[in-house]
Parts: C-alpha cells; structure tokens; sequence
C-alpha cells in the first residue's frame, strides 16, 4: 500500500520552521562580535539553517498537511530545531577541546534539545560557566524562551485540535466557547499570544533590571536580567549563572516567584486579565486548584524545612527557599534558590512528587499539568459515587460545563501512560548506570527520569540544582535526549507516527 501521509509538506513546512530559526541566531551572534568572542559557531548554524530550511522548503507549495500531517510535522519540527541548535554549542566545543560539555555531540545536543524543549536539565560543568562566550550562554536562555512561546502557540493553534481532549478542556476550563475565536482567524490568534508573551518578558526584565538600578541586586546586570527574564516566563530554568537563582540576592528570588506562576498560567486567563476581567482567574476551577497545589506543596516543605534541626534557616530563609524551589518544580522551570540536596528526605520527596504536577494547560509549563489532575481527581470521585448509587448518572463537570466522556479516557489514558513511561526510563536509567559502573543510586535515577521525561531539569544527588547530568554514562543521556522529545510534544504525536495505520491506512 502507498503511503497515505503527505509528508512532502509536513516537511516543507519544518523547512519554514527552521529557516526563520536564523534571525535569533543574529542575537549571540551580535554579542559574540561585540564581546571580540568567535562568532563562527553562530555563523555557520545561521548558514545550516537557511540551507537546510530552504531545501526542505523546496519539497512542497503545498501548506494545507491535513491532521496527519501536523503529526508529523511537530514531531519532526521541536526534534529538528533542537539538532540545528546544537550546532553552535558543539563547534564551540571543538573548538575549547576535551575540557568542554560540548565537545561530544551527544551533549551538544543534550543541551539543545533540554533548551527547546524547556527542560533545563545541563551537561556543562563549572568551568563551562567560566570560560563560554556571552554568546552560547544568551543562546541557551533564547532557545529556551523560543521553545516556551513555540509550544504554547501550537498547542492554541496547531495541537488544540490533535492533543488528548486538550481544546475541548481548555475551552470548558477558561470558560471560553471556542478558543480559536479569541481571534477571528488562527493567525491572529498566534500574534496575539506572542504578543502576551513578549509583554511578560518585558515586564520581567524591568522588574530584575530594575532591582540592579535601585541597588537591591548588585549582579543582576541588563544581560542577567535579560537572560533570567527569557527563561522564568518560558518556564524553562537556564541561568547563565552556576549557581542558578541562588547568585542572586533574595530580593531577586522573591521577584521571580509571581513571574514563574504567572508563566506556568493560562495565557487565556491572562488574556482576559489585560481586557480587565479580574473575576476570570477565580471563575476557572483548574486556577483555583493550581493555586491550591502550590500553597499545599509550599506549607508542607517550608515545615519540614523549619523542622529540620539541621538547616536552622531563619524564618524567612525558610519560606523563601520552600516557595521558590516549589514553584520552580511544580512550575518545571527548575531554578533553585539553594542545594536542596541538604534538605530532608521528606522535603526532597515532596520536591519529587511536585515534578508530577505541572502547571496549567494552555501555558508554557510541561509535565502532566493541573487540568488533567483535577479531571482525574474528579473522575476517581465519581467513580466513588456511582459505587454507592449504582443507578445514578453522575457527569463530570469542570466550572459549569459538562467534559466530554471521550475527553476524559482520553486524560486518563494519557496519564497512566505518562507514568508508566516513567518508570520504563528509571528502570533503563538504573540498568545502564549499573553496567557503566557510573555510581547512580535509585532515587538519583528515579529523580533523573521524572526530571528528563517531564521536563523539569534539575533532579537529585549528582544532576541536583547545582549539579549537571555529566555523570551519567552517554548512553543514557543519548536516551534522555528522546525522552525529552518525547515528553514535550506529549508522547502521542510520537507514538502516532510509530502505527503502521497512520502510514498505510
């Protein structure tokens, strides 16, 4: 049988995609000039890209793919822009040696597929943070805020109409008809997301810069404030800094907290916020129960911080580490403000069990996400009822509308997936570290594998806050690399390309 997919045109329009993948390239490019660094990283990834991007453009006119076709065409587009955004960081480090993350181009890609994707998990090292240009380091924090923006559009425009009941959700839970009338055509839906997201982005860099102006934040330069602004809006977790969040004073960390929760948040809701809407935040039950969750997750660590004898914070040390490194993980942006390697068991579970959780749908967050925890919570309490009132007919309800029963198997699939996908990358995590004599415990591989596949970035012991994932053997962070794929685009455009129906039938 022919194949039934026109992937001619899911790839002419990846070709697109990565041709425009050039003009931010201009930015480290630009810096890297204007520091006297070498530009010729940038420089020939802005060639690659035009030349790859203008080829695969060639393959098709044709810009209608049908619902097939964007499979594919998402899948192939976030894999082959983080493959051409590895190129800078690997000709960088050829050209620093054997002493560079970046000299094997497994890593290279390890990072950029951990930027695009907003997973914020790293390869580099401190001398890495030491010795890389401006350049590579800003093209990190781009790549991360092009990977947030990049998911959020799609998933309004593109995969509202292919993801696991997302749109009909979505619409239900912002208490909007039809999300694709926010505008009257998707275009200008798209722009106006951008829009919001740039506005955010812009807010945060004069709040950070403007902590620097006022002399709370000595270190947070323009170029800081910059960098970190691109990746708490994106929700994504790079920071130029070894240290993370915690280089900065506290000021600059409780600063970030609002800007990560507002990121991991609705753009919908943010929407009808800028139209001055103040009761739509309070009207959605998923806003209320995400807020819930982090107040939850945030009071149980900051009292098993204050517990722990051994801390001995203060109490605003305490509450200030447990907010910001809650929300950084619940959030999946992964800053931290501190080693959370030195907290207690306890506090570092709750940390592992927030990985979990995600933000809302509809925002540039990762993991499971809150929507689908609140339809599951509610599916397990219905199902609780009907066992009482066998003959009652009990639908589900988000707000005042009623979600589609297809919908919810639909979540519930997707999350016992997710789960068990989960626990197949531990067990691989394990196996291969054991064979590589690589020293990794279970719980750093179980922390690893929750991070990588969810997306969260930082995990425990040797990938900890302050850490890298160098220490895993190269297979397994070969691996990580697809489960971070995997995991952003939310497993199903992968697994549909991986049926033989959606070839031949």
């Amino acid at each position: 049988m022919a194949i039934r997919v026109d992937w001619r045109s899911s790839c002419s329009l990846t070709g697109t995609v990565i041709k425009w993948l050039s003009v931010p390239l201009s930015a480290p490019l630009a810096l890297d000039v204007l520091d006297g660094a070498d530009p010729i990283p940038f420089a020939v990834a802005i060639v690659a890209t035009v030349v790859l991007g203008g080829a695969l453009e060639l393959l098709s006119d044709d810009r209608d793919i049908g619902q097939r076709g964007a499979f594919l065409m998402v899948a192939l587009t976030w894999f082959g822009v983080a493959a051409v955004g590895a190129i800078p960081f690997f000709l960088a480090g050829l050209e620093a040696g054997p002493v560079s993350a970046f000299y094997n181009p497994v890593d290279a890609l390890f990072e950029s597929m951990s930027g695009v994707t907003t997973t914020g998990a790293t390869v580099m090292t401190a001398w890495d943070f030491e010795n890389q240009s401006r350049g590579i380091l800003l093209w990190r924090q781009l790549l991360q805020w092009l990977g947030g923006l990049g998911i959020l559009v799609i998933a309004i425009g593109l995969l509202s109409q292919l993801m696991v009941g997302g749109a009909q959700l979505m619409e239900t839970e912002t208490q909007t008809r039809n999300v694709h009338k926010l505008r009257p055509h998707m275009d200008e839906t798209a722009r106006l997301i951008w829009w919001l997201y740039v506005g955010l982005t812009a807010i945060a860099v004069a709040a950070l810069y403007g902590l620097h102006l006022v002399g709370l934040a000595p270190n947070m330069g323009l170029y800081d404030a910059v960098s970190h602004a691109l990746t708490s809006v994106s929700t994504a977790g790079f920071s130029p800094e070894a240290e993370s969040v915690g280089a900065f004073t506290p000021i600059v960390q409780w600063t970030l907290i609002p800007i990560m929760a507002v990121g991991a948040t609705n753009f919908v809701l943010i929407y009808y916020l800028t139209l001055g809407d103040l009761r739509a935040p309070l009207e959605s039950e998923e806003f209320r129960f995400y807020v819930g969750v982090l107040g939850f997750f945030a009071a149980v660590v900051t009292a098993m911080i204050a517990l722990d004898s051994d801390l001995a914070l203060g109490i605003e040390p305490t509450i200030r580490h447990a907010l910001f490194n809650v929300v950084s993980i619940v959030t999946t942006t992964g800053y931290a403000s501190m080693d959370y390697n030195a907290w207690s068991a306890g506090a570092k579970h709750m940390l592992f069990l927030g990985m979990f959780v995600g933000g809302m749908a509809g925002s540039t967050t990762c993991s499971i996400k809150t929507l689908r925890w609140l339809v599951v919570l509610k599916g397990f309490q219905r199902s609780l009822f009907v066992a009482v009132h066998p003959d009652a007919i009990r639908p589900l309800r988000l707000g005042d509308d009623v979600v589609d029963e297809d919908a919810i198997n639909d979540i519930f699939a997707y999350v016992l997936l997710a789960i068990v996908i989960f626990f197949l990358l531990t067990v691989f995590v394990v196996v291969d570290s054991a064979r590589a004599d690589a020293g990794i415990t279970e719980f750093e591989a179980l922390g690893a594998a929750a991070s990588i596949f969810l997306n969260i970035g930082p995990a425990f012991g040797v990938a900890g806050p302050f850490d890298n994932y160098a220490a895993f053997p190269v297979t397994t962070r070969a691996v990580m690399v697809i489960m971070m794929w995997i995991g952003r685009i939310e497993i199903v455009p992968v697994l549909v390309l991986l049926t033989p129906a959606y070839w031949k039938s």
